[in-house]
């Protein structure tokens, strides 16, 4: 209960200064989307960042969202579908040699076992959530995962979380609304994080 009541108070801290203030944010963010939206670089500025999310904190959420607003629906989900996807391989190339030097053999074996029974479902399952997306990654090149299923669960799951985020995002676009691309942005996380637990 106490968790709960916490939570609440954080969503609250969040929430109440976008509600007071999100006519002023809204056009603020409008300005500066309308200002930059034809610019050549901002699709491979979104796919680089979300690339680069494995190794750097990068709020890949609000990034992903934003995409669908700055580039439309379909540039938008392709920014991020190409972005996400580059960091997973990056994570699953850089955890091979990680699991050959740091694990012990039986160590090795044990997370092989392990994840040959749940890999599948935590790559899916993690995408959307921060953190746990690339460490997700990074643990699938450690268990020696087979390349082709890696990729193949990574592609649908990023082709997911892209559709998504860019959906937010030009809705938002559509609707005025920096409120909704901000709450969209947070939703998807804690949804999958839900789902995650529950698996």
């Amino acid at each position: 209960m106490r968790l709960a009541l916490l939570a609440a108070a954080l969503l609250a801290l969040i929430l109440i200064p976008f509600l007071l203030w999100e006519d002023a944010l809204t056009a603020f963010a409008t300005a500066l989307i309308t200002g930059h939206k034809t610019a050549w670089w901002i699709a491979p500025a979104i796919a680089a960042l979300l690339a680069a999310d494995i190794v750097l904190p990068i709020p890949s959420s609000l990034l992903a969202t934003a995409s669908g607003a700055l580039l439309g629906f379909a540039a938008g989900a392709l920014a991020n579908f190409t972005g996400l996807t580059l960091g997973c391989l990056g994570g699953y190339y850089a955890g091979r040699p990680a699991g050959a030097k740091l694990l012990k053999e039986n160590e090795k074996q044990r997370l092989e076992t392990l994840w040959q029974k749940y890999g599948d479902w935590t790559i899916v399952l993690t995408r959307a959530v921060p953190v746990l997306a690339e460490a997700a990654a990074v643990f699938a090149g450690a268990s020696r995962m087979e390349t082709k299923r890696f990729f193949k669960f990574t592609a649908l799951a990023n082709a997911g979380v892209a559709i998504l985020y860019a959906a937010i995002g030009a809705f938002a676009m559509s609707a005025n609304s920096f409120l909704a691309a901000f709450i969209g942005s947070l939703l998807l996380p804690a949804i999958a994080m839900g789902i995650m637990r529950k698996r």
